[in-house]
């Protein structure tokens, strides 16, 4: 006999109180550290009618249908894999620091030890920061949370969790995949495709340098960021997409990096953090590239608001504001400080 639903639910080992406690006790004193220092917390939606095209992710399309014999046509719909697209608009108006905790939904995903295609975001930007700025923060939210009033303090005279060991990714590849990234780079795609090659690893034809570099990072340097305290992995190439600011340092084009970070403990990737590029024809330029490799690549197509940079563009003579924002897999950072080694485990309901 086919059991029913709710029953499927109720004998899941995961579904743990102590864990749900848990749960609703660290996003409490996230909200409590946020609050504390000021910041604004936003309620934004989760469908949208276009977002910021990024290659690297799918997303979940849906469908806006008004009731017949309405004038208005149905119109497509997306989930959004991140809050950003909202948050600028409202740090572009008001200049605020903001934070927000919400559901965030990205496609193509397989459910398990670390995704879920459903998750929890905590997004939050500062203002008049850098990305060393954001990661200082970081490291007082993980003091906050670890502090020794709470039960996640581990009984040890030193914070565990504090400070972040600091590298950038030109001293992780020479010290995990035993190469100089940007030497390689600048020499061209073979010079790369020849690490891998030592590596083990096997690039597939016409791959890009930044196809290749991921495959060598995923593969050679990610699993070894596993120091005793979360890892903060700095400075990433120029040469990869994104919306930082690119630093002032290196004269070539594969010399250069961007005020770039991402958080790692025990291997995991916990939070992306940029200092935000404020130029406008830099932000137009990015989407017009990202949206031409999304038409190239992506199941699912979306709309992208081709006006959207000029949020960036002088308003009152102010402009965007100069801030960093941090990108933070909530379930993942619950994980992290509950010592659990799948996400499935910190999950009200996971995903099959």
């Amino acid at each position: 006999m086919e059991r029913s639903g709710a029953a499927q639910y109720i004998k899941r080992e995961y579904m743990d109180l102590e864990m749900l406690k848990t749960r609703a006790f660290i996003i409490q004193k996230v909200r409590s550290f946020f609050d504390s220092r000021g910041y604004l917390e936003l309620d934004t939606p989760m469908l949208c009618s276009d977002l910021i095209p990024e290659s690297c992710l799918e997303v979940f399309q849906t469908e806006r249908l008004f009731p017949k014999g309405s004038r208005k046509e149905n119109r497509s719909l997306w989930l959004i894999p991140s809050p950003e697209i909202w948050m600028k608009k409202i740090i572009a108006q008001y200049r605020v620091n903001v934070y927000q905790i919400c559901k965030c939904f990205r496609n193509g995903e397989s459910a398990g030890r670390l995704h879920s295609s459903e998750f929890t975001m905590l997004e939050y930007y500062t203002m008049d920061a850098d990305y060393l700025d954001s990661l200082s923060l970081t490291e007082e939210l993980f003091k906050f949370l670890t502090a020794e009033d709470t039960w996640l303090y581990r009984g040890k005279k030193e914070n565990c969790y504090i400070p972040f060991e600091r590298i950038t990714v030109a001293d992780a590849f020479r010290k995990y995949a035993g190469f100089d990234l940007f030497k390689s780079a600048e020499k061209g795609v073979d010079f790369l495709e020849a690490h891998a090659r030592k590596l083990d690893l096997a690039p597939l034809p016409k791959m890009t340098i930044p196809e290749i570099y991921d495959l060598i990072f995923i593969h050679a340097v990610e699993p070894r960021l596993k120091a005793e305290k979360p890892v903060a992995l700095l400075d990433y190439p120029a040469f990869i997409p994104c919306l930082a600011k690119k630093s002032d340092q290196g004269s070539r084009i594969m010399d250069q990096t961007t005020e770039r970070w991402e958080l790692y403990y025990s291997g995991i990737e916990l939070a992306n953090c940029f200092s935000e590029e404020t130029n406008p024809e830099k932000v137009k330029d990015f989407f017009l590239k990202e949206e031409a490799e999304k038409e190239r690549t992506a199941v699912i197509k979306h709309n992208i608001d081709h006006n959207y940079w000029k949020l960036f563009e002088q308003k009152e003579k102010q402009g965007f504001p100069c801030c960093s924002g941090v990108a933070m897999g909530l379930d993942r950072l619950i994980m992290a400080l509950t010592e659990r080694s799948s996400i499935d485990s910190v999950l009200p309901f996971p995903q099959e």
